[in-house]
């Protein structure tokens, strides 16, 4: 998905995204990606670390957690990390 502004900002999103303009700044151009749907199991997720991963494209935590080995070796770790923060 492609978005354009009038002073030519130009981004590209790799699936389909919630977005919502940024109320944290006056630049009116400037937006937020707030969450998108897991690709597994089309579930709504937002972006924060406690609800999603992104790794080319979104996925909630528990199919991440439930196909976890079929990830890079990297992100395996980050999980183990993650999890004993969560409850």
């Amino acid at each position: 998905y492609t978005c354009k502004s009038p002073k030519l900002f130009f981004c590209r999103l790799l699936e389909e995204a919630y977005i919502m303009k940024d109320p944290f700044t006056p630049d009116k151009d400037k937006f937020l990606v707030a969450g998108s749907h897991c690709s597994l199991c089309s579930r709504p997720v937002c972006v924060g670390t406690d609800c999603s991963l992104f790794y080319f494209k979104s996925f909630c935590l528990p199919c991440v957690k439930e196909n976890l080995k079929a990830f890079p070796l990297e992100i395996q770790e980050d999980m183990d990390k993650r999890m004993p923060q969560q409850k």
